[in-house]
């Protein structure tokens, strides 16, 4: 009786010990497999048959990550304290670096992606902030992705998702883009005073090369003038005549 039941339970653990030899991977999913503590090789998709007490397996997923990088206080060139966050997309190239040149590859990634956020927006200016974000993502992503290359890390994007700014410095902001759109104002309407000039100068010169032409000029202005429904009437005085009248006076 003794002897069935030890037959019995060493046969139920050779049954364990056997099934646990058998892991499964799926399409995405790599097993770095250590052999004796060493590296062996990296193993998947399908059907892993492993050594039980030799041979230990460490999962690692291929598929891209969306890591959330929290929000960070950073101080631009200008010196204008800002908060901003990011996320982050990458995965993993190398299952066997991820898994042996770094303790924790999603952290590790995670806190490069913080500092790295905040050293390079402090190289740029508020302005740069709010109007180039994609020179800058693709200037974060550059920097992340060579950092995290030595661990079999491919950083694919970086999105800056929101700027915030104090209550102050959006009041400043919108008093500079009123002075912006007044000054811009202004220059129009210079410009347009020059271009109206230069024309009733062309005009000028045009009437002034043949003398019906004024006169001509003066009768269309009368007409103008008396086709509106008003009780009084101004009529232009020829510039000609005060010159006439002017050289007599000279003469007397």
């Amino acid at each position: 009786m003794g002897f069935e039941l030890s037959f019995g339970f060493v046969l139920a653990l050779l049954v364990i010990v056997l099934l646990s030899a058998f892991r499964i991977l799926r399409e995405y999913e790599r097993g770095v497999v250590f052999q004796l503590g060493r590296f062996w090789r990296v193993k998947g998709p399908g059907l892993i048959v492993l050594v039980p007490g030799i041979q230990q397996m460490v999962r690692v997923d291929l598929r891209t990550i969306v890591l959330d990088v929290p929000t960070q206080d950073v101080i631009s060139r200008d010196n204008v304290s800002v908060k901003v966050n990011a996320v982050l997309y990458y995965r993993v190239l190398d299952p066997q670096k991820a898994i042996i040149q770094v303790e924790d590859y999603h952290a590790a990634t995670s806190q490069l992606a913080q500092t790295t956020l905040r050293a390079v927006l402090g190289k740029h200016e508020l302005d740069d902030m709010l109007a180039e974000r994609e020179k800058l993502n693709s200037d974060i992503q550059q920097v992340l992705d060579a950092q995290t290359d030595a661990w079999g890390i491919k950083v694919a994007n970086v999105e800056i998702k929101h700027v915030d700014l104090d209550e102050s410095m959006i009041r400043a902001i919108a008093k500079q883009a009123e002075a912006e759109r007044e000054r811009r104002a202004k220059v129009i309407h210079a410009e347009g005073e020059l271009q109206a000039s230069e024309k009733l100068m062309q005009a000028a010169e045009m009437l002034g090369r043949q003398s019906g032409a004024m006169q001509l000029r003066y009768m269309q202005t009368l007409g103008m003038i008396a086709g509106d429904k008003t009780s009084t009437i101004v009529f232009p005085m020829p510039i000609d005549l005060l010159t006439l009248f002017g050289e007599r006076e000279k003469k007397d």
